[in-house]
């Protein structure tokens, strides 16, 4: 579906609308707890009407103000209208899959053993050094065009296969040119401390080397350039430890980078905590996150995004205790975690349906999840994203679906009939 080059819009003709923002809701910001389920659902001949890529009216079509009468207009021929999806937590910017490492799990190999001979990330990165430019960019907008096919009109998107100045800045610039292109709104995140890479392996002092090379010269390099908003660390055995965590999160703080922490994946590493402790933004995965973690992580005001779509990949049997962290109020957001090594998952509807049967979250809280809350955990501005309403950005999916409960329900297919933006959505 397009990006349509107009300012003042009118899409129409659609029978049910979910606006993310409840009647009742005062101040915009995420839904908690029980409102995870308080949507927002209209039902009738309803318009939505657009000026200067924001929404300035939605209700009954017959109430469209006088101004929209020469608009143009958007047919959405009866069907399901949604804000357009917040993917919270990618890694698009990569060149091949890895799918001979799939095989090698299902012969019972698990992900720390690949990645302790070599493979996992570092593969990832062997093939990403040795690409030329337009190769790596080509990737990316495939990449980023899966995401928009299924519903996606912001995603975070992270670097973290370059490893080394040069090619995590490469990584940065195409995740940026390749959303331009495509019309998508990207939050690019510096994960330079996703892995040690081979040349600084064997010692501690090449371990120093690089945490000094990324604290010292990347981190603020990726702020300078505008490309990067946040920084991330893999805080997990066999990646960065808490110290080391803490070290990286305060050099990013200091250059005016908030923090993401991919906590608490693989075991009980101490990601949440120090999460915490830093007043990250979000903390990722969380599925070994005990209740002392959760506590630490809702006091932090720390939002907490859920990857199944991992847990599921790689055969885990520990899931995210999603159900005790929505009851204990945190700010639960999900996200496809779309990466060539445990989750070559691109589809968002595939994710809100492992968080309805493995997390025990019903449709509306895995949709709100996927939406406001997501937004919330990315720092974007309360009442603009993910969310229909007076001042909101105009970004819409449009689903082959009756009732927003059957994003979730159908597995494997792609019922995301496109994603509507307009100019000026993204300014």
């Amino acid at each position: 579906m397009p990006h349509i080059k107009t300012q003042t819009i009118v899409v129409e003709n659609f029978k049910r609308l979910v606006s993310c923002a409840p009647d009742d809701d005062g101040e915009p910001g995420p839904l908690l707890g029980k409102r995870m389920r308080e949507i927002g659902c209209y039902e009738g001949d309803l318009a939505i009407g657009i000026r200067k890529g924001r929404v300035h009216f939605f209700g009954y079509r017959v109430d469209l103000p006088p101004e929209y009468q020469g608009a143009t207009r958007f047919d959405c021929q009866g069907r399901l209208v949604t804000p357009a999806l917040v993917d919270c937590h990618t890694h698009p910017a990569f060149v091949a899959s890895r799918v001979e490492e799939f095989l090698q799990r299902v012969q019972g190999a698990t992900y720390e053993e690949i990645a302790g001979k070599g493979g996992g990330i570092l593969q990832t990165t062997r093939m990403l050094r040795q690409s030329p430019n337009d190769a790596l960019f080509n990737a990316t907008l495939r990449n980023l065009t899966l995401l928009r096919n299924h519903g996606v009109a912001v995603a975070e998107c992270k670097s973290g296969y370059g490893l080394s100045l040069e090619h995590e800045l490469r990584q940065l610039r195409c995740i940026v040119s390749a959303a331009a292109q495509l019309e998508m709104h990207s939050v690019g995140t510096c994960l330079a401390a996703h892995s040690l890479p081979e040349e600084y392996r064997g010692s501690a002092a090449r371990r120093e080397a690089y945490l000094h090379l990324v604290c010292e010269q990347i981190l603020p390099e990726a702020a300078r350039s505008g490309m990067a908003k946040r920084a991330d660390v893999f805080c997990e055995r066999g990646a960065f430890t808490v110290e080391e965590t803490r070290r990286v999160g305060n050099a990013a703080k200091a250059v005016g980078l908030e923090m993401t922490i991919h906590a608490d994946q693989m075991s009980a590493s101490g990601g949440a905590m120090i999460a915490a402790e830093l007043k990250a933004r979000s903390a990722d995965h969380l599925e070994y996150t005990d209740l002392m973690g959760m506590k630490a992580l809702k006091d932090a005001g720390t939002a907490a995004v859920l990857l199944p779509g991992s847990t599921y990949y790689l055969g885990q049997d520990k899931w995210a205790d999603a159900r005790t962290m929505i009851n204990g109020g945190l700010c639960v957001a999900l996200a496809t975690d779309f990466n060539p090594g445990s989750s070559p998952i691109c589809n968002p509807a595939f994710i809100m349906h492992l968080a309805v049967t493995k997390l025990r979250m019903s449709p509306e809280e895995a949709f709100s999840a996927f939406t406001v809350n997501a937004a919330h955990a990315l720092g974007l501005t309360p009442g603009e994203w993910g969310c229909i309403r007076e001042g909101a950005r105009a970004a819409f999916a449009i689903w082959d679906l009756r009732h927003e409960r059957e994003i979730a329900y159908y597995v494997g297919g792609n019922m995301c009939a496109g994603v509507v933006t307009c100019e000026g959505w993204r300014e």
